[in-house]
């Protein structure tokens, strides 16, 4: 089996629709794939219905979080790996499988992020352009369109706009984390979103723990908290690790008894990488399937 257990879709920022998506993940050899639309479950039903023969689409979600650091050091590194300042916080995503789309705390709480993503986008929108750069901020609610804005969508522009070649630059160029046009998004702490998914029927894995290029990361300590909580697994090979991240990711998942998961993160053209780019072990999906709703 062939199982891909991240990637977007129009629902939040990717570039194919919901009912698209299955079809391209069957065509690319996969037998699950996961859509863990930013913020919100809106193309569940539509992915669920289109999925080919063959191929089953595991509902989920990825919620924008943050770990804020007790006092003291531990809980916050840097890129480089030194500890941050005491009381900060940090951004990461979280992802939640088998949720439910009905609970109304989850889809309260949803709605309240993806408003937080619309006030954000047109901040951000409004200090390209204060610096002279040609961002449509109607162009940016056009390719979003009843999904989640997302820096992806701006960088679109940026690019119909002739500013940057591609997604990819406009992100180094304008969009990246400590950019002088980069706005924090509404957040929800990650220990309380752990329990909004166990409680939505769902099982929470941490999205891209080390991706140390989109900025700081947190350490040890904070996924260990993380997995007193109720965090039930870790998503170690994803494109933005590489080998030695992976291997501590892996280790440290078996030290605290979670699951380690593989995936693409997949956003259409939004992003080079593939669906299928990175898999999960069939026996990990059973485990997921098992620790979901009975």
């Amino acid at each position: 089996m062939r199982i891909d257990l991240h990637t977007h879709s129009t629902a939040s920022d990717g570039t194919d629709a919901p009912d698209a998506l299955p079809v391209l993940a069957r065509a690319a050899g996969l037998d699950v794939v996961a859509l863990t639309d930013h913020d919100s479950t809106a193309g569940l039903a539509a992915a669920a219905a289109a999925a080919p023969p063959g191929l089953t689409v595991l509902p989920g979600i990825e919620l924008s979080c943050e770990w804020t650091a007790p006092a003291g050091p531990d809980g916050l590194a840097e890129p480089d790996g030194e500890a941050g300042e005491a009381g900060g916080s940090i951004s990461l995503h979280l992802l939640g499988y088998l949720i439910d789309p009905a609970n109304p705390e989850l889809q309260a709480e949803c709605q309240r992020l993806r408003s937080g993503r619309v006030d954000r986008g047109h901040q951000i929108a409004e200090r390209l352009a204060a610096a002279g750069l040609p961002i449509d901020w109607d162009r940016v609610r056009e390719l979003a369109g009843d999904g989640s804005i997302g820096r992806p969508h701006l960088a679109r522009v940026l690019v119909e706009a002739g500013v940057v070649p591609t997604v990819d630059a406009a992100f180094r160029d304008y969009l990246r984390t400590g950019s002088p046009y980069y706005v924090d998004k509404a957040e929800l702490d990650v220990l309380a979103a752990i329990g909004l998914v166990r409680r939505s029927g769902g099982v929470p894995v941490f999205a891209h723990p080390l991706a140390r290029r989109r900025g700081r990361v947190v350490d040890d300590a904070a996924i260990a908290a993380m997995a007193a909580a109720g965090l039930a697994g870790l998503e170690v090979d994803h494109p933005d690790h590489d080998e030695a991240e992976r291997a501590h990711l892996r280790g440290l998942a078996a030290d605290l008894g979670l699951l380690s998961t593989g995936s693409s993160d997949y956003h259409g053209s939004n992003k080079t990488v593939r669906l299928g780019a990175n898999s999960t072990d069939p026996a990990v999906y059973e485990a997921i399937l098992a620790a979901g709703p009975a």
